[in-house]
């Protein structure tokens, strides 16, 4: 009985971060100027629609989420950090890695569903814990393979 009640004590903790965290990086998100209000919002939904054991929270201000607690992958607003370009950034957290080198960022000026596509492909293998993924030269469409 004593671990059951420690098991639901966790799971109620987890739930409270996530909900707590859901919060929080919405109301980041509403705080951004259009354009980047809508991708944002945007890709908040295709990462959580990509990835379900993320959970969100804010990082340095900014939308970020987490497995295991550490960040997986992170937007950077373009007016906050006075770029021509918001960012999508992935840490070591990820499984993206690609030999002795591989993207770890990417520029964001528009949201069009060639590049949410390619966002769910990447935010998939960046929790998945298998293979590995290449870049089309001609498309830049990432490929998992085995």
């Amino acid at each position: 009985m004593k671990e059951r009640a420690k098991e639901l004590k966790a799971e109620a903790r987890a739930n409270k971060s996530r909900e707590e965290g859901e919060s929080d990086v919405l109301a980041k998100i509403a705080e951004m100027p259009e354009p980047e209000r809508s991708m944002a919002q945007r890709l908040h939904e295709l990462i959580k629609a990509s990835a379900p054991v993320l959970v969100p929270k804010t990082w340095y201000g900014m939308p970020a989420y987490t497995k295991d607690g550490k960040i997986v992958c992170f937007f950077q607003s373009k007016h906050k950090f006075e770029s021509r370009y918001a960012t999508l950034g992935f840490n070591d957290a990820a499984n993206l890695d690609d030999g002795n080198m591989w993207p770890a960022s990417f520029a964001l000026t528009e949201l069009t569903p060639a590049e949410e596509e390619r966002i769910s492909v990447l935010v998939k293998q960046a929790v998945s814990g298998a293979g590995y993924l290449s870049f089309s030269c001609s498309r830049g469409i990432p490929v998992q393979h085995a």
